[in-house]
């Protein structure tokens, strides 16, 4: 063989080594981008439900400030319906504010939510249960990861029956259902299944901003 033909094959393997890619950077290739679920300016793809007035729109950020309520999110965004999915926000509490972020849950007109699952959103309320826990199933008592007035990250991955909640980065649950799981008393809706996402106006007092908030379906792989 030539010493062309040589560096014509060494060339060819190069293209072709290039082009190839590791099982890992195949599985990311494969996840969902992000998508927004909320444009900064209206609420539109969201409905609340009782007292509606709770919820408003200010400087890009959701504004919860009233009696309870729930907003459930109903854009295009995969038909509003999430099974595994990657869910990113930033969150701001005020000073005893009490608030929460569901999952796998529907729309319904009254009450706390039903169906799925509530990853709590409480920095100094008197509730014990804290921000970045799966409430009444994995919580964070009395610790809270987060401060009041201060922005911080939340980010909820669902993966099969396995939830992770990150608050800035650090996790706060890893959770998987196992089998023969029992929901919480009082909470049968409690369970892994599918469903779309709300946020929580708990009572009068409470006072939460909500901005970037984010889903990619399918999840990317855990790091």
């Amino acid at each position: 063989m030539t010493r062309k033909s040589v560096l014509a094959l060494l060339f060819v393997s190069l293209i072709i080594a290039g082009c190839q890619t590791t099982p890992e950077e195949k599985t990311h290739a494969e996840a969902g981008q992000w998508q927004s679920l909320f444009d900064g300016e209206t609420l539109n793809g969201w409905k609340a439900s009782e007292n509606k007035d709770t919820f408003s729109v200010s400087e890009g950020k959701i504004i919860v400030a009233g009696p309870r309520s729930h907003l459930f999110y109903v854009g295009p965004v995969n038909g509003a319906n999430f099974r595994d999915f990657e869910f990113k926000a930033d969150v701001m509490t005020k000073p005893g504010s009490n608030s929460g972020i569901y999952f796998h849950t529907e729309y319904q007109e009254t009450g706390w939510p039903y169906k799925g699952f509530e990853c709590q959103v409480n920095t100094t309320h008197k509730d014990r249960k804290k921000t970045g826990g799966l409430y009444a199933v994995q919580d964070v008592i009395d610790n809270a990861p987060s401060v009041d007035n201060r922005w911080f990250n939340y980010y909820i991955r669902v993966e099969g029956k396995h939830v992770v909640i990150k608050i800035d980065g650090k996790t706060t649950v890893d959770w998987t259902q196992p089998e023969g799981y029992t929901p919480p008393k009082g909470m049968p809706g409690r369970m892994i299944g599918e469903g779309t996402i709300a946020l929580q106006g708990h009572d009068p007092k409470s006072v939460v901003h909500y901005k970037n908030i984010m889903v990619r379906v399918p999840p990317a792989p855990m790091d």
